[in-house]
């Protein structure tokens, strides 16, 4: 087993010895970590030669100093030799060495729980160094910690990919960190929001409603103050999307066009991350509702709902609808006999055998259903292709960050 060392000093080698020193004797590691060029590796093997007895030292050779890839992938490198060395602590000095270099190194290291520091001081050269003996040391704070950057980027790709919970999570992570009251108030209703989403992407319509009416507003309002185009486009963008919730809870219990296209966009959701078996399980309720929802949009009936049959059709209003089939045919029989010809309603229940039983097929036969087999990409694009064509679209995607 290695030797553990409690902190592992990360130097940026420069031309001058001075500085390093100085971090050396401020941070007193046990071990150290040189990332050097060709020309300053005799600077680093100087100090080896000298502190060598009492620390650890592993050296990291640059071809080109002046390139920041190569600089990024060395401070990489670095960090896993100091994990290596199961360091409880990690500084990375960048006081030495190219421009280039201190730049590669803050993006290698920056999220990665390391400490950065800085050696400087106000009396110079003619060079712009700093004078022997008046040296200062300045830790600095990692600006990925301080703005939660790890956090946003994780909430970022988690509602991108229509994970909500995840979000959810990583918004605890940033309301832990010490916040500025407006960002604690932006993140407490941007949790809230979250929140919604999710309960709107389970069908809880009512609970997405109410949770938006508390939290939307208050948090646009705060990114509209910061002047964070992405966020306000984002939170304005679902302003827009509550519209379309507001249309389907004004008819709630009800077969509706709105409440389809609400389903076809869950399905693309579903779709995206590839749960390709939920996806075309939604579809497959998409025909029925349509159905449903044409014949109660221009008649009133509700398929299901024997109260909302006419007395001329009171012998149906009885009749059981076990199976989609059995609905797109009861549906045509209504349209029928009130004498409507050409309607949607009748139009899927003449592609039934057609088009619909063979694009259903994969349906029937997957694991979420009354097979064993998943379903493949090809079974639900056809499906919604055909929905497509008859005009049944989705609801527009909510927005991403």
């Amino acid at each position: 087993m290695q030797e553990q060392a409690n902190t592992v000093l990360i130097l940026s080698v420069g031309q001058t010895i001075e500085p390093l020193e100085f971090a050396l004797a401020e941070h007193v590691p046990q071990g150290v970590v040189f990332v050097a060029s060709q020309g300053t590796q005799a600077v680093a093997g100087e100090l080896v030669r000298r502190y060598g007895n009492a620390l650890r030292f592993h050296t990291l050779l640059l071809d080109d100093p002046e390139d920041l890839g190569e600089v990024f992938r060395k401070g990489r490198e670095a960090l896993q030799k100091a994990l290596e060395w199961e360091a409880r602590t990690i500084v990375a000095d960048i006081t030495g060495g190219t421009k280039t270099m201190s730049a590669g190194m803050v993006l290698a290291l920056t999220g990665q729980g390391v400490t950065f520091s800085y050696v400087g001081g106000e009396q110079r050269d003619q060079q712009g160094r700093v004078k022997s003996g008046n040296e200062r040391l300045r830790l600095l704070e990692d600006p990925t910690f301080r703005y939660g950057l790890r956090e946003w980027e994780g909430f970022r790709r988690a509602w991108n990919q229509g994970d909500y919970r995840a979000a959810q999570d990583f918004l605890s992570e940033l309301l832990a960190r010490p916040l500025s009251p407006s960002e604690r108030r932006f993140y407490q209703h941007l949790q809230g929001v979250a929140e919604a989403m999710l309960d709107w992407d389970l069908f809880h319509h009512k609970a997405a409603w109410q949770k938006l009416e508390t939290h939307l507003e208050p948090a646009l309002t705060v990114a509209e103050a910061w002047g964070h185009g992405a966020k306000v486009r984002v939170l304005q963008g679902l302003q827009a999307a509550k519209a379309r919730l507001r249309e389907i809870l004004d008819r709630e219990g009800r077969p509706t066009f709105a409440l389809l296209a609400d389903l076809l966009a869950n399905a693309e959701r579903r779709a995206a991350r590839g749960r390709y078996d939920d996806a075309l399980a939604r579809l497959y309720r998409a025909v029925e509702l349509a159905a449903e929802a044409d014949l109660y949009e221009r008649t009133g009936i509700e398929l299901r709902v024997a109260a909302t049959y006419p007395q001329p059709l009171q012998d149906l209003a009885g009749r059981k609808t076990p199976g989609l089939k059995e609905a797109l045919g009861l549906a045509f029989e209504i349209d029928t006999r009130l004498g409507h010809s050409g309607t949607l309603a009748q139009q899927l229940y003449g592609d039934y055998s057609s088009k619909l039983q063979g694009l259903l097929q994969q349906r029937h036969s997957s694991i979420l259903a009354h097979g064993v087999k998943p379903v493949k990409l090809e079974a639900l694009q056809g499906l919604q292709a055909y929905l497509c064509e008859r005009g049944l679209e989705p609801a527009p995607a909510w927005p991403s960050w």
